[in-house]
C-alpha cells in the first residue's frame, strides 16, 4: 500500500512508496476525493514514476497548471521507452524537461509555426541511437495527437535523451553539437566547398569531431603522432594549417587543451574532403 502525501490534481498525486520513497501516480480520477494520509494501491494508478526532489516536484506541479494529463501520460510512455531501450533509470528531471519542451513544440506546430534545426545532421551523426529513438517518439506523438511535427524536432528530442542518459546539462550537450556545426562551416569556407551531408567523408569527419570533443571533455585523450605530424605538415600544408585553426577553436570553446596529435587525424580527414 502507498500513502497519499500530496494531491496535485484530480488525476495526479504524490504518494509515499515503501521502496522508492516518493512517487508520482497518474490515473483517471485518482486524486478526486482523496486527502493526505489516505492509502492507495499501486494497481489503481495507470502510471507512476519517482520524483524525489522537492524542487522537481514544484516544477512538475507548475507543468500541471497548463498541460493536461493525457499529454503527461504520453510523455511518461516516451520516458519509459527511453529507459527500456537503454536499460537505465533516468534522473527524474527528464519528466519536466522533455514534457515542457515537447508541449511547446506541439503548440507551435498547431499554430502553424515551423521548427528549424540547423544542427539536425550533426545531431544524427553524433548520437545515432538517441536520434533513432527520438524519431520513434515523434512518430508516436504524431499518431496520438494527429499532427505532423517537423523532422527538425527529432534532433532536439535526441539531445534531451542524450542529456538525460549522460546526466549532462542540455546546454552543454547543445554547445558541443553547435561546436561541430561551427567547425564544419570553417572547413567549408577555408576549402571553398560545400560538403554533401551524405558524403561518407563528411560522416567520418563529424563522427571523429564528436568523439574528439567527448574524449577531451572527459579527459581521456592521450595520443602521440609526432612522426606523422612532420610528414603531413610538409605534404599537405593547407589542410595541416586548417587543422590547427580547428584545434584552436575547440580549445577556446571547450576551455581545455587539445593534444597536438589531433592535427594528424584532422589533416587526414581534411585532405580526403579537399580531394573530393
Amino acid at each position: 500500500m502507498l500513502t497519499v502525501k500530496k494531491i496535485l490534481n484530480n488525476n495526479v498525486l504524490v504518494a509515499t512508496h515503501p521502496e522508492y520513497q516518493e512517487v508520482v501516480l497518474i490515473g483517471k480520477g485518482l486524486g478526486f476525493g482523496r486527502v493526505p494520509g489516505d492509502e492507495v494501491t499501486p494497481d489503481t494508478a495507470e502510471k507512476f514514476f519517482v520524483l524525489k526532489e522537492e524542487k522537481e516536484q514544484e516544477q512538475y506541479i507548475q507543468l500541471l497548471h497548463y498541460i493536461d494529463e493525457t499529454f503527461i501520460g504520453l510523455m511518461n510512455d516516451a520516458i519509459v521507452k527511453i529507459e527500456q531501450r537503454f536499460d537505465v533509470k533516468l534522473h527524474e528531471h527528464i519528466h519536466i524537461a522533455l514534457t515542457d519542451h515537447l508541449f511547446y513544440a506541439v503548440k507551435r506546430v498547431k499554430q502553424g509555426l515551423d521548427i528549424k534545426n540547423p544542427f539536425l545532421a550533426e545531431t544524427e551523426l553524433a548520437y545515432p541511437k538517441e536520434y533513432d529513438l527520438a524519431s520513434e517518439i515523434i512518430l508516436d506523438l504524431n499518431e496520438a495527437l494527429e499532427i505532423d511535427i517537423p523532422p527538425g524536432e527529432i534532433g532536439f528530442v535526441a539531445l534531451h535523451i542524450h542529456s538525460a542518459l549522460t546526466r549532462r546539462s542540455l546546454q552543454e550537450v547543445n554547445r558541443h553539437t553547435q561546436l561541430i556545426g561551427q567547425l564544419v562551416q570553417v572547413i567549408e569556407q577555408a576549402l571553398e566547398l560545400v560538403i554533401p551531408k551524405n558524403d561518407v567523408n563528411y560522416l567520418r569527419l563529424v563522427r571523429h569531431l564528436h568523439h574528439v570533443i567527448e574524449r577531451i571533455h572527459n579527459g581521456g585523450y592521450i595520443d602521440n603522432q609526432d612522426p606523422l605530424k612532420n610528414i603531413l605538415q610538409a605534404e599537405y600544408p593547407v589542410c595541416y594549417n586548417l587543422s590547427w585553426k580547428l584545434i584552436k577553436i575547440m580549445q577556446q570553446a571547450l576551455k581545455k587543451p587539445v593534444p597536438d596529435a589531433e592535427a594528424v587525424y584532422l589533416t587526414l580527414h581534411l585532405q580526403r574532403l579537399s580531394k573530393k
